[in-house]
């Protein structure tokens, strides 16, 4: 099993900087979600990893190997897509068995006529065929082997890329938004798919989506992308619970976080409009980041105005409760909530 290590790794086009100095470890038999907003760079990182694309500066390796050198075809990774990259005119047996094709057989043996003729042809697309139906089998597409991708359904097509990157046994998978194409309720259930995959197969897997809650029901740890750098990369319960940046805090979480200012008397005590917080921080302007879901409206609360309410199933969340007007809120600083709070 190998490894992905990506170390310093910088990418211009033109006076655009896309990456800057990225550095991102995913263990073997991982599972690493990079996550952020559209144009954060988090593709551009995958295309390198991929080597669709080069790195003006920085190493990466797989396993014990540098790849940086390497073109794509040498680095033993597979990559599924956002639009499947399917082949029309193939059936789905023939589209899963492309990549053993090209690592197994010669140019002659490829080709539709004369390949027929070369020794020991027959036992070589015996074998791939072989492989084709166990990978088949395990995403359940057996029954779907002569089907053309115009007669599946969009899942179907999915599991197809899916079966065409696992075929081939690689070192890495690399994901890049590959349930974007998908319906609500079949995201969900491919989700659950990819996991199962992933368990399995136990390769090192890099996966891009700029859904956070993707990010965080699937993978080991989540990485959160911004503006060509990693901010953070923790499991997905410390991304959501102990963020060590304000954009990290406020990119993750649905509906999102609430911001307010605050101040720290010489003592260190933060005050919000007029009261006490219970919290510690170095003299000065602070700002408290509060889960939505944990403001509770109480008698004696802090003074404030809930200008968005969400209704989330077990209860409304209050979103953006800034100016300390009107309705009384209290924000919930129990023990078990201030170590859901961030004071930066």
């Amino acid at each position: 099993m190998q490894g992905i290590s990506i170390r310093s790794v910088s990418r211009h086009f033109g006076s655009v900087r896309a990456l800057d100095k990225v550095s991102l470890d995913v263990a073997a038999g991982e599972f690493v979600a990079l996550v952020g907003p559209s144009g954060c760079g988090k593709s551009t990182l995958m295309r390198i990893v991929a080597g669709i694309e080069s790195a003006d500066a920085g190493s990466l390796s797989i396993g014990s190997r540098d790849v940086s050198a390497l073109r794509a075809a040498e680095r033993n990774v597979a990559m599924v897509f956002q639009n499947y990259a399917l082949y029309p005119h193939l059936t789905v047996s023939e589209n899963i068995a492309v990549p053993l094709a090209m690592r197994r057989l010669s140019a002659l043996e490829r080709l539709p006529l004369i390949g027929h003729m070369m020794p020991g042809l027959s036992q070589k697309r015996a074998a791939i065929a072989t492989d084709v139906l166990q990978a088949a089998q395990s995403l359940g597409l057996d029954a779907l082997l002569d089907r053309k991708p115009g007669q599946l359904s969009g899942g179907q097509r999915q599991r197809v890329a899916l079966a065409r990157a696992i075929v081939r046994h690689p070192d890495a998978f690399l994901m890049d938004e590959p349930l974007s194409n998908l319906d609500a309720a079949l995201r969900v259930q491919t989700r659950r798919e990819i996991v199962e995959i992933h368990r399995r197969v136990g390769a090192a897997t890099l996966y891009v989506t700029h859904d956070q809650s993707e990010a965080l029901t699937m993978a080991d740890r989540v990485a959160v992308m911004q503006a060509g750098q990693i901010l953070q990369v923790s499991s997905p319960e410390a991304i959501y619970h102990d963020p060590q940046d304000i954009r990290v805090a406020t990119f993750i979480g649905s509906p999102r976080i609430n911001l307010i200012s605050a101040a720290a008397n010489a003592a260190g005590h933060v005050h919000i409009a007029g009261k006490s917080s219970g919290l510690q921080a170095t003299p000065g302007p602070v700002t408290i980041a509060i889960r939505p879901e944990n403001l509770r409206i109480e008698s004696n609360g802090i003074p404030c105005v809930a200008k968005v309410s969400n209704f989330s199933g077990k209860a409304c969340c209050f979103m953006r409760a800034i100016a300390p007007v009107m309705k009384p809120l209290s924000y919930g600083f129990r023990q078990k909530c201030r170590a859901r709070m961030t004071v930066r």
